[in-house]
């Protein structure tokens, strides 16, 4: 078949790409024989010798189901990857048999009117060079060249780079192609499909639309993903593709996530159903699948692909060039800023690290610069008296973890070029050519712009020296352009134009009136050659001008290039003065020297600025020392705050300063807490302060001194493992001067009491988060004053209110008892009770508020009573949803990836971290405190995915079920003659009297409905770490640590209902967001036991039997509580009217 065809079969239909090849054979139940011996088990490739049979039949069964497309068995036949079984140099061998296999399956099967092609597949190898390294970039050429060389002769009609995690690998599998097409004097067409984590990134950190800018240069027949997860991660991916790309796009997603047993659990239905979604929408040209895909996969989808035109070949996106991240060239956003401070001949410092070997030190200088708002990095390590190649490698290495965007290679040699461009993933430019020596340059370069796809700048220099004159940087612009465009095949977008920057101030006739030739040069340039782009060295301007005159005439003379039409400045975006704020005297003179420059401007110029200093933008304060202190702790910041206490120190005793200025920060805090204007995160930071001061003025403090104002026991009631809330209260409150003793979580009254006895604490908290924990508070306090205990209690917690404090805790207790509804206002009680003065008080005031209360009979209404059975009128004759299996499912480790997009932000940040209002404008708007918090969580959630510090495991189980009444009957799977449990859920007592049973098929019906039991947890070894840092005084870390398992457990349990309502058979549809799941707008409900719907905990005993979550590590209390805390357990209904509801509902 030729080329043509597979164009041409691409414009008739969407194309079917074949399924899975790896499960094929698994099915086949090989043993290690069939793979040529024990050392050879698992190498797949092995098999196109060993048993090309099974090969042959896997390829046919996917013509017969419908493939048009079919890959050669060959995904791990590099010689990189076959080192691993020591056989790399069989790699010819193995590529030319698989290549012919295909090729007699696709013969046999291939019509006119249906043709069928091969597909040379080349996977990514074990390595990546970006982030696990183990190979160099030639040697991934070599390998691939040599696959390459052999799908070619063996016969294949297309090239297939898959499954692609690293932009870098995908370059040098290109190159390997290009020099076989050139051996053999044959070219294919290439496809291309990336692997998108489900964060949204390649595992490299490239987004979809930096890899596919990445790529353009090599012109992909077809452009897409596969692979890495379900076809929901990639939509957003498949859409952006559609979008910008020209090339045909192609999908092939795994059947979702294997669970312990190897079963993925996309059926071919719900697979076809998604991936329909997206050829509806008009995103699709080649549809497959991928791991955990059969024929079957392939043969319902072929179905439905056909009732679908294929997208037009038209994308299209605004010039761009690429780091990690993308930069889109546009009109409005102009001018991009180039760091300029990583130039050896530009900065000193940075020549001082590099030729000290400081590398590391070096990079950050980069990472300065972007985080000041460079979008583009410039690097030169061009010192003549080093080795430019040695310093360019060690410092690219570091500098492409550091910043992630696009790169200019700043050198004039063209073996450093090429070196360089084998680090960047994305699209870098390459800075520069020019025709000084005549074409040979362009020559030269042309063939390494077109090798790793790049963007060149061209100075307006040629035989004759450096254009001054604007016409003359015109005609050796449009010589340039002509050369480039027509002869050597560039796109105009990709050419940027130096006009040259010549010092004003240096007095030589032959740059007078050079700047505004420089800035006319930038205006005709881009009139007379649409679609190129320009860029200037800025400061070069400046050069030899008083300091601080330099920063204002560099802002006005970008200023001015900017509105002749400049896109890219090089400058030191950390020193730019801002325009706006440029005094208008100081502008004037600016202009004038560029305008009109000579003597007088110039002398006027270096007069006004002779004796200026640059102003340091550094805060200088203006508070005194004890403001200064207090503000620390309100700040929450602790830059400076030591050599500040060293210096009140010589003031006030340690005690003084502690009592004085510190807690007076302290109560600001807690005014601006209450007033709503400081979230948890912050207060948090400025408990941290205080640690950090305490612990450095401790030392200096008498022996029988002490800051501690009092002694507090703090316990979580018997039978609840809520810890977060309380391990708030101990932070607050042990930075505010007081000693706290946590005893930990499902205290039981005995225990307080005789930590009691032990300590002389001056008070008690108790916290409580369940309904029961409520009512265990009651008992708690009776038992307390049966031990003779009255010392004031302080209770809280999301079970408590202030009424049933007062009326249901107060009157079982002696002493007093208040009611707290946050940390702060836990303090604030604290404080209040250790004042002998304000702890009078508050006992008169409960006292007659009691006595008002007893004065006041309030009339209690009986609730109306359901005199006739009723139900509500939830549909009955619905059909049944059947799910695939009856089997238990254990997901043990979920890879965290997957579940961090299911993460709610608004809970996470808003509930448990305290910021308020809705989180995703706050980000979008860039609030710098939900910037800051976001980063707090994202570090943590990094750490969760490289260092496992969070670990995430389910599990699941589909039961036949029906109702009778308001039970519900579990049976058993392998006998569904036997019930294994018969729970009892209560109805509403009013309209319109729900109740979980009504959700099932009843006894009476005669059909057999299903629900589905999960438990979920990330809790394993959070508190013990999250202990480790507060007691280290990372106090925001470690709440946020613990706030970020809970809400990963809600994260993972989200995920596995979605992955249950797909294998129950009826899917999300495609375009449901995140948002809307979030919101339950899904089919069907999952509910937990506790909550409205079904309010006895006591029926987590029997799910526990039922499931065994012990194998994954969940406990139940004796208060049926879960434990590690993080964990959720559910019971799932499929009935397309459930609904959440409340059962008290009045």
């Amino acid at each position: 078949m030729d080329k043509v065809s597979l164009q041409d079969a691409l414009q008739r239909r969407i194309l079917l790409l074949d399924g899975a090849m790896g499960t094929m054979i698994q099915q086949e139940d090989l043993s290690a024989a069939d793979f040529g011996g024990e050392e050879l088990e698992g190498c797949n490739e092995m098999l196109v010798l060993t048993r090309p049979d099974v090969i042959q039949g896997i390829h046919e069964a996917y013509l017969e189901a419908g493939a048009d497309l079919i890959e050669t068995n060959t995904f791990g036949a590099t010689s990189v990857v076959l080192a691993d079984y020591d056989i790399p140099e069989r790699a010819r061998e193995i590529n030319l048999v698989a290549a012919k296999l295909a090729r007699n399956a696709v013969d046999k099967y291939s019509t006119a009117d249906k043709p069928r092609f091969v597909v040379g597949a080349m996977g990514p190898t074990t390595k990546t060079l970006s982030v696990t390294g183990g190979v160099t970039f030639v040697e991934l050429i070599e390998s691939y060249q040599e696959q390459a060389l052999a799908l070619i002769e063996g016969g294949v009609d297309v090239l297939l780079l898959e499954t692609s995690q690293d932009t870098l690998n995908v370059k040098a599998g290109s190159i390997g192609i290009r020099q076989a097409f050139e051996q053999t004097g044959i070219e294919l067409p290439l496809m291309i499909s990336g692997t998108i984590e489900p964060m949204g990134t390649t595992l490299a950190g490239q987004n979809i639309e930096s890899f596919c800018i990445s790529l353009e240069h090599l012109h992909p027949i077809s452009i897409g993903l596969n692979c890495a997860t379900g076809p929901e991660f990639m939509r957003d991916h498949i859409r952006s593709l559609s979008e910008m790309s020209s090339a045909a796009i192609s999908c092939y997603p795994n059947a979702g996530l294997p669970d312990e047993n190897g079963q993925y659990h996309e059926s071919p239905d719900s697979l076809a159903r998604k991936m329909a979604a997206f050829a509806e929408k008009g995103w699709l040209n080649i549809a497959g699948g991928c791991c955990g895909t059969t024929p079957e996969h392939i043969r319902v989808m072929s179905e439905s692909m056909a009732q679908f035109e294929p997208r037009q070949l038209v994308g299209h996106h605004p010039p761009a060039v690429s780091g990690i991240e993308p930069v889109y060239i546009e009109q409005d956003n102009r001018p991009y800023m180039v760091g300029e401070r990583t130039n050896v001949l530009g900065s000193r410092k940075f020549k001082r690290l590099i030729v000290e070997g400081k590398y590391e030190e070096a990079s950050e200088i980069a990472r300065a610069q972007v985080k000041s708002g460079a979008h583009v990095i410039d690097i030169c390590v061009q010192d003549p008296d080093r080795d430019e190649m040695i310093d360019m490698e060690a410092f690219l290495k570091l500098v492409v973890n550091k910043v992630k965007v696009p790169l200019v290679i700043d050198t004039t040699d063209i073996k450093v070029i090429d070196k360089a461009l084998q680090y960047s993933q994305g699209k870098a430019i390459i800075n520069s050519i020019n025709l000084e020596d005549g074409e040979e340059k362009f020559e030269k370069m042309a063939p390494i712009i077109h090798k790793y796809g790049a963007a060149v700048v061209v100075g307006t220099i040629d035989e004759r020296g450096q254009a001054i004159a604007r016409e003359d940087k015109l005609e050796v612009a449009k010589r340039s352009y002509d050369l480039l465009v027509n002869r050597y095949g560039l796109a105009a977008e990709d050419i940027i134009f130096d006009t040259l920057v010549f010092p004003v101030g240096t007095g030589d006739e032959q740059y007078i009136g050079s700047a505004k030739e420089t800035i006319e040069g930038i205006r005709i340039i881009k009139e007379a050659l649409p679609g190129v782009h320009t860029i200037l060295g800025i400061s070069n301007v400046s050069f030899g001008l008083p300091e601080a005159g330099r920063e204002v005439l560099n802002s006005v003379y970008l200023y001015e290039c900017t509105k002749a039409g400049l896109d890219y400045a090089i400058v030191n975006t950390e020193k730019l003065e801002r325009y706006a704020s440029i005094p208008e005297h100081e502008r004037k003179l600016a202009e004038d020297l560029i305008y009109k420059t000579n003597d007088d401007t110039l002398s006027a110029f270096v007069a006004a600025f002779r004796n200026k200093k640059v102003e340091k933008k550094e805060k200088i304060s203006n508070l005194s020392l004890e403001e200064r202190l207090a503000s620390y702790v309100v700040e929450g910041s602790k830059e400076g705050l030591i050599p500040d206490l060293e210096q009140a120190l010589a003031k006030y005793s340690s005690l003084e300063i502690i009592n004085g200025p510190l807690m007076k920060g302290m109560e600001e805090v807690g005014r601006l807490f209450n007033n709503n204007e400081l979230i948890v995160a912050e207060v948090l930071q400025s408990a941290e302060v205080m640690k950090a001061s305490v612990a450095y003025l401790e030392p200096f403090m008498e022996k029988n001194e002490s800051s501690v104002k009092g002694k507090i026991l703090l316990a979580t009631v018997k039978g609840d493992v809520h810890d977060i809330g309380k391990n708030l209260v101990e932070i607050i409150l042990s930075n505010n001067g007081y000693h706290i003793v946590n005893l930990g979580i499902k205290v039981p009254p005995e225990r307080i009491i005789e930590a009691y006895r032990e300590e002389k604490a001056d008070m008690i908290g108790l916290s409580g988060l369940l309904v029961k924990s409520a009512q265990q508070m009651v008992l708690t306090a009776q038992d307390l004053k049966n031990a003779n205990i009255d010392i004031p209690i302080m209770v809280g917690g999301a079970a408590l209110t202030r009424k049933f404090t007062k009326n249901r805790i107060r009157p079982e207790y002696d002493g007093l008892v208040a009611y707290a509804k946050d940390a702060m206002d836990g303090l604030d009680i604290a404080n209040k009770l250790m004042d002998p003065e304000s702890r009078k008080k508050m006992a008169e005031d409960m006292k007659a508020e009691q006595e008002a209360e007893a004065a006041t009979v309030v009339e209690a209404k009986p609730l109306p009573k359901l005199t006739r059975a009723v139900r509500s009128n939830i549909a009955q004759d619905l059909p049944v949803y059947i799910p695939p299996d009856t089997d238990r499912h254990v997901l043990r480790n979920y890879p965290l990836n997957y579940i961090l997009p299911y993460v709610n932000m608004q809970m996470l940040m808003g509930h448990h971290l305290g910021l308020k209002g809705n989180v995703e404008q706050l980000l979008a708007s860039g609030d710098p405190k939900a910037i800051q918090l976001k980063e707090t969580v994202d570090s943590i959630m990094f750490e969760a995915v490289t260092d496992g510090i969070i670990q995430a495991s389910a599990m699941y189980r589909f039961f036949p079920a029906q109702s009778q009444g308001n039970q519900i009957l579990i049976y058993d799977p392998s006998d569904v003659s036997k019930v294994l449990h018969t729970f009892t859920f209560p109805r509403q007592q009013v309209e319109p009297y729900l109740c979980l049973a009504d959700f099932l098929k009843s006894v009476e019906s005669g059909v057999m409905d299903y629900v589905g039991f999960m438990v979920v947890t990330a809790g394993h070894g959070i508190q013990k770490l999250s202990t480790q840092w507060k007691d280290n005084g990372d106090y925001l870390r470690s709440h946020a640590l613990q706030a970020v398992a809970l809400e990963v457990a809600e994260g993972l349990a989200e995920r596995l209902h979605h992955i249950i309502r797909d294998s129950w058979g009826f899917p999300d549809p495609a375009d449901m967001t995140m948002k809307q799941r979030h919101g339950a707008r899904y089919q069907g409900i999952r509910v937990s036991f506790g909550y409205p719907a079904c309010p006895d905990l006591e029926d987590q005993g029997p799910l526990f039997q039922l499931l065994k979550p012990e194998d994954i590590g969940v406990e139940l209390t004796e208060g049926f509580m879960m434990e590690p805390e993080a964990s959720v357990s559910a019971m799932v209904f499929s009935h397309p009217q459930a609904q959440y509801f409340n059962v008290e509902k009045v």
